[in-house]
């Protein structure tokens, strides 16, 4: 079988990206961690903030799942997600959390004005995104689920969030 036509770490580095930021708030697994990386590399997201306790890079078991995708997304640590939030508003990045909430917007309804960043704040497996870290956010996205669970594993939430903002053309 031929070799798909994949970017060279350099040319990732030189590739224009989805005007998006992704904020991981206390994740606690380095799986987790890692399959982000490897999803943001998959639609070219912007950058990674990686706050809290959430694992950080190099780690073997981040690398594991990652695939060689922390190479080419660029990521930051900062030990508060408030200070981050802080930083990419002023910025100029709208500020979204993927969290159920009263009066979120189910993620296929959610729309970006023209030539907005965003940043999308992803939260700790079990206690989700921070009250600190949601009284900042300008909103809040919530994908549709029909089942008996109402969740789904962090790296899951932050693939289907990436490909609907890159299937609407953001």
């Amino acid at each position: 079988m031929d070799e798909l036509p994949r970017k060279s770490a350099d040319e990732f580095r030189r590739a224009d990206k989805l005007p998006v930021v992704l904020l991981l708030e206390n994740i606690r697994s380095m799986h987790n961690v890692g399959s982000v990386f490897r999803t943001a590399d998959a639609f070219l997201a912007s950058h990674i903030y990686l706050c809290g306790y959430t694992p950080r890079p190099p780690h073997r078991d981040i690398h594991k799942t990652a695939l060689g995708a922390t190479e080419t997304v660029a990521w930051t640590y900062l030990h508060s997600a408030v200070d981050a939030v802080q930083q990419l508003r002023d910025a100029g990045h709208r500020i979204v959390a993927v969290e159920q909430v009263e009066n979120s917007i189910p993620l296929q309804s959610f729309a970006r004005t023209a030539g907005e960043e965003l940043a999308v704040v992803f939260g700790n497996e079990v206690e989700g995104v921070s009250e600190q870290v949601l009284a900042l956010c300008d909103a809040c996205i919530e994908i549709p689920q029909f089942g008996m669970k109402h969740s789904l594993n962090v790296s899951v939430a932050a693939g289907m969030v990436l490909w609907e903002l890159v299937r609407k053309g953001i």
